[in-house]
């Protein structure tokens, strides 16, 4: 005859005063104290022995958890192992970021460049904060989507480096017991057949500078003379569009206030943009100010009209690069994600991006002119190599 399950209600179980152990069945009891407090354990005998899981007081595990946890003790016992060992092992599991900061430390002497190492904490600290706090056990490939998701397409130096840190403490997770089974951050056979290919992702975007390569590429371009060269300087300091820079007129600087306003009728969005001007971003502008002749920041070779969309292309391929002017826009957020404190949403303003979301439009409802104005100047600062990460 089969052991009677369930014998217990969810009124009784908050009803029930008399002292001692009601049972409802399958080894599962609500204990109850001369003090009225009631707790939920689970009775089984091993080797001989008897054994006392507790479960929970009954103020925070209700009737219906208190059987899930109790079918689940059952199902060890089934499977030949001691309920209490198998959730001792289970509290010895560590949280993906113990693991990924005992990673980072352990290689850490195996880096010969110290800021390789930071990078790296970066990268698992701010970008895989989401699963942190989780059991590394518990991380599963819908964990992995949703960190990468958000950044795939956006800055896929960044989301690609990003899985391939998570995929190396995984796997250093599983040479410890802690895992078990495929990584779910594994590329190829895997998240491969649910994200675009590296190849896929150019297009529509555009070439970019790494971030490391940029404090001596723009040291060489400091070097050259001629409006194309501080055009372009002027561009990678603002990580403005193209043509906002080309056609940047002497009205819209404000040296007092270290501000360019971007009229609506020259930008993408069709709305004003403000460009808080870094100091790196100043000393460009002032010895072209005491020799300006007209009402371009950057004038052409004919009269009235500004430097052709080309000049800054040139520079590029005198330095025998193979990248976008656009793309230091891409170089900047990658900057600004890989390297930086700073939240998304200001690299996102500060790059005039459209907001389609209506909850991040009405949190972005302001431009954060003085917190990007901290942000813009430390980026000046990188690119004058003083600094390689900040907050």
């Amino acid at each position: 005859m089969a052991l009677r399950r369930n014998l217990l209600s969810a009124r009784s179980v908050m009803n029930v005063k008399e002292p001692g152990r009601h049972a409802d069945g399958g080894n599962l009891y609500l204990n109850v104290t001369k003090s009225g407090a009631r707790s939920w354990v689970f009775l089984y005998k091993l080797a001989g022995r008897q054994r006392e899981m507790g479960l929970g007081s009954a103020l925070d595990v209700n009737l219906a958890k208190a059987r899930v946890l109790a079918e689940a003790a059952r199902g060890e016992l089934r499977e030949g192992r001691d309920p209490l060992a198998a959730r001792a092992k289970v509290a010895a599991v560590p949280t993906f970021g113990e693991v990924a900061d005992a990673y980072v430390e352990a290689k850490r002497p195996e880096w010969t460049n110290p800021k390789h190492a930071d990078q790296w904490a970066m990268t698992l600290t701010k970008h895989a904060a989401a699963i942190r706090p989780k059991r590394v056990d518990q991380v599963e490939t819908g964990d992995i989507l949703g960190l990468l998701e958000t950044i795939w397409l956006e800055t896929p130096e960044t989301a690609s480096r990003l899985r391939g840190r998570i995929e190396k403490v995984l796997d250093a997770a599983k040479a410890k017991g802690h895992r078990a089974g495929e990584n779910p951050a594994r590329w190829r056979g895997h998240l491969d057949q649910l994200l675009p290919k590296a190849s896929k992702l150019s297009r529509g975007h555009h070439a970019a500078m790494s971030i490391d390569d940029l404090p001596a590429f723009l040291g060489r371009i400091r070097l050259r003379e001629g409006l194309s060269a501080r055009a372009l300087e002027f561009t990678i300091l603002n990580a403005t569009r193209t043509t906002e820079t080309l056609t940047v007129e002497w009205s819209e600087v404000d040296f007092d206030k270290a501000l360019w306003v971007i009229p609506k009728e020259k930008t993408k969005t069709k709305k004003e943009h403000r460009v808080p001007l870094s100091s790196g971003a100043l000393a460009v502008l002032e010895p072209l100010r005491q020799a300006a002749s007209g009402n371009y920041v950057f004038p052409g070779m004919k009269p009235g009209r500004p430097l052709s969309n080309m000049s800054m292309d040139k520079i590029l391929r005198l330095e025998e690069q193979d990248i976008t002017v656009h793309g230091f826009r891409s170089t900047f957020k990658d900057w600004a994600t890989e390297r930086t404190k700073y939240p998304n949403e200001m690299s996102e303003v500060a790059l005039a991006h459209g907001i389609t979301n209506k909850v991040e439009a009405a949190y972005r409802r302001g431009d954060m002119m003085e917190k990007r104005r901290g942000m813009m100047e430390a980026w000046a600062r990188f690119c004058r190599g003083e600094v390689t990460a900040c907050s």
